[in-house]
């Protein structure tokens, strides 16, 4: 892969939980977040990227988030359920960035807060308009994405390399 290889990250929070008596990895959707996350899918959708790759975190919310949501995109991208994505610091998700295949140029992570909101933040070293100043305005809420693009390999991702071109937030 070339230097110039354009990628793109899109980071999905998952939808609103239910706050109930099991622990937090198993906390389910709320009835809100069931009725958002299809509304994200296709929001997702309209952005026209074909997502090579998928990662999602491994607890109950962020996988019904998923479930509900992929059935509204075009095609399915390869899923993997990853462990490392719940409860990951900003440093943890940079780490999964730069170990992304480099055959993948499109990558959807669907996590938590404040991880996506850090992530989306530290990674923008530019903005379209005023994309980043909405997004922060919003404090990422449940259900918000952001997109960010650079060019180069997985491998060269830190701080400060992409820019944020969208934010979308079904509430906000």
């Amino acid at each position: 892969m070339s230097v110039d290889t354009p990628r793109r990250i899109a980071l999905l929070r998952h939808a609103k939980a239910d706050w109930n008596q099991e622990s937090d990895h198993e906390r389910p959707l709320a009835d809100r977040g069931r009725a958002d996350a299809p509304v994200v899918g296709r929001r997702l959708a309209e952005t026209g990227i074909g997502f090579d790759l998928a990662l999602c975190s491994t607890a109950l919310r962020t996988r019904e988030t998923w479930k509900l949501a992929v059935h509204e995109l075009p095609e399915r991208p390869r899923t993997v359920y990853e462990e490392r994505l719940y409860e990951a610091s900003l440093g943890e998700l940079i780490a999964l960035l730069n170990e992304t295949p480099e055959d993948v140029d499109d990558l959807l992570l669907i996590g938590h807060n404040p991880g996506m909101h850090a992530l989306a933040d530290a990674l923008a070293g530019e903005a379209e308009g005023d994309v980043q100043s909405r997004m922060n305005r919003s404090g990422f809420p449940t259900s918000a994405f952001a997109v960010l693009t650079f060019n180069g390999s997985w491998k060269s991702v830190e701080l400060g390399v992409a820019r944020l071109s969208h934010f979308w937030a079904p509430h906000a």
